[in-house]
This record gives C-alpha cells, sequence and structure tokens, in this order.
C-alpha cells in the first residue's frame, strides 16, 4: 500500500488555515483521494488536553521554552495516534499547523531559538517531515481583524500584540525561503475562492495529482 502524504497549512493568525485545509480536503476528495483534516495542537485526545493549557489563559502563562515543550508533547502525541496511523492505511492527511508554527512562535518570535526548536524536533518528530508546506502570508492588520471577527473570545495568541504578530510574519517568510523545496507561499489575502484554488493547484502539480474533468 502507498503511504498518504502530509499537507501542512501555515500561517498566523486570521490567515484561513481553517478554512484552507477543509477547501483542500474537499478538493482531494472530488480527485479521488482521501484524505482527514486535523489540526495542532489537538488532533488526538491528549494532544487536545495539551492545546487548552496553551490557547487559553494569560499572555504570560508559560515560559516561552516550557511552552515549546508542551506543543512537542502535543505533537508526538497528535503523530502517533492519527497522523502515523492515517498516512500508513494510505490516507492523505491535511494539518492545520505543524512545527513550522513552534518555530515561527516559540522558537522566532518568543525568542526560544531555532536550535533549540530543531532539537526538540528530533526527539519528539524524528527525520520525518511533511511531504508539502503552504504557507498562508496576510498582512498583520488584515488577518487579526479577520481573528477579531471571529465568535467567542479571542485566544491567547490572537490578543499578543503587533510587535508579536510582525515577529510571527517574519519568521513564517523565513522559514519558507529556507525550505522552498517543502514551502510554498501564498497570498491569503485574495478572496477565499481565489485562495483555495490557488493552494490545491499547488498541491497538485507538487505531488503530482490527477485531476478529473471539473475538479478545481
Amino acid at each position: 500500500m502507498t503511504r498518504g502524504r502530509l499537507v501542512t497549512v501555515e500561517g498566523g493568525e486570521g490567515a484561513g488555515k481553517s478554512t484552507q485545509c477543509a477547501h483542500l480536503a474537499r478538493s482531494l476528495a472530488r480527485a479521488g483521494i482521501e484524505a482527514i483534516t486535523t489540526r495542532e495542537p489537538g488532533g488526538a485526545p491528549g494532544a487536545e488536553a495539551i492545546r487548552a493549557l496553551l490557547v487559553d489563559g494569560a499572555l504570560d502563562r508559560w515560559d516561552p521554552t516550557a511552552e515549546a515543550l508542551l506543543h512537542f508533547a502535543a505533537r508526538r502525541e497528535h503523530l502517533i495516534r492519527t497522523v502515523w496511523p492515517a498516512l500508513a492505511t494510505g490516507k492523505w492527511v491535511v494539518c492545520d499547523r505543524f512545527a513550522d508554527s513552534t518555530m515561527a512562535y516559540q522558537g522566532c518570535a518568543m525568542g526560544v531559538g531555532r536550535e533549540t526548536v530543531e532539537a526538540l524536533y528530533r526527539v519528539a518528530v524524528g527525520d520525518f517531515a511533511p511531504d508539502l508546506t503552504l504557507i498562508l502570508d496576510v498582512p498583520v492588520a488584515v488577518g487579526l481583524a479577520r481573528a477579531a471577527a471571529r465568535a467567542g473570545p479571542a485566544q491567547r495568541y490572537e490578543r499578543m500584540d503587533n510587535a508579536f504578530h510582525e515577529r510571527l510574519r517574519k519568521a513564517f517568510l523565513d522559514i519558507a525561503r529556507r525550505a522552498p523545496d517543502r514551502c510554498v507561499m501564498i497570498d491569503a489575502s485574495l478572496p477565499e475562492d481565489a485562495v483555495a484554488r490557488q493552494a490545491f493547484a499547488v498541491v497538485r502539480d507538487r505531488l503530482g495529482i490527477e485531476v478529473p474533468d471539473g475538479g478545481h
């Protein structure tokens, strides 16, 4: 059986990641590919419990290194319980955030450092990596306005200051520059359907998907 593929969708707050993950899964289904959608932190029972610790509470709830450790603990559970079993059965996995978010948020924007995050990755993830990463780029003001318009109280990361979010955007741009074979930047300020078409075109072309007539 052919192993499935992992496609991760990254970006700052309000970039539209969860929306585009759903669009991408539907486009893959139309192309005859069975895909599941999942998220980080979360995607497995233990990882969802850790998610609640990370996305709620005071801005200074965690030391940045402790925060990075929590993300990798959740990631390990997610991989073992959800991602790796799905890939082993040939399913594709579309994941809202993965380790690039830890590098951007804790490694760069919070100052933990690239080497520390890379060391934690080796311990928790090993030599496994996504097959493709889509980085949705949107100006900070636009992303935060979108996030503020969502129903419910703002999550912890959304409440961090503009300087944090500017560092975050710069970090994602740097991640894309460092890994051009895996990462593709997408202008997420475009209309939702246009972003979805562009995202699927990248997946189709990079991962060699045959699209039937009428596919996006």
